[in-house]
């Protein structure tokens, strides 16, 4: 039996409790359309278990997940139009994730929607970028 939250939101609707208008349900994941869409055909996708994070999820649920992701991108954007497809997961309140549980979000773009995702620059300091790879590798060792 999957992990369960009876505060979440997400875990209700998994549960049936709020309707949700769904595209795809598996024996381990859910996609649904977002009701606040960045462009129409946004959907979000998540594990049927509470996990509250991607760093929470155990990894015999990403075949699953990728695989969903993949099915349920490919009809989006076949129904929707459109040009290309942004991936977005977000991890804790200061990255921007709204419910505390782990879940990705499938955006539809199209080429005039005027959508920036963020400002990116290069390192400064190569040194700088080369010792946090070797810390961030260490821990992965």
């Amino acid at each position: 039996m999957e992990p369960r939250d009876s505060g979440c939101i997400f875990c209700k609707i998994v549960a049936g409790d709020i309707p949700c208008a769904k595209v795809f349900e598996s024996e381990t994941c859910l996609a649904f359309l977002d009701i606040a869409p960045v462009n129409e055909g946004h959907v979000l996708v998540l594990p049927k278990g509470h996990y509250a994070t991607l760093m929470d999820i155990p990894g015999d649920l990403g075949g699953d997940l990728v695989q969903t992701l993949s099915q349920v991108g490919r009809a989006v954007m076949e129904v929707t139009g459109a040009d290309g497809l942004n991936l977005m997961q977000n991890n804790f309140e200061a990255a921007g994730q709204l419910v505390d549980h782990a879940h990705f979000h499938l955006i539809p773009r199209f080429s005039d929607d005027g959508l920036t995702l963020w400002a990116q620059a290069a390192y400064d300091d190569q040194d700088k970028m080369n010792r946090l790879a070797a810390e961030i590798a260490g821990l992965l060792k």
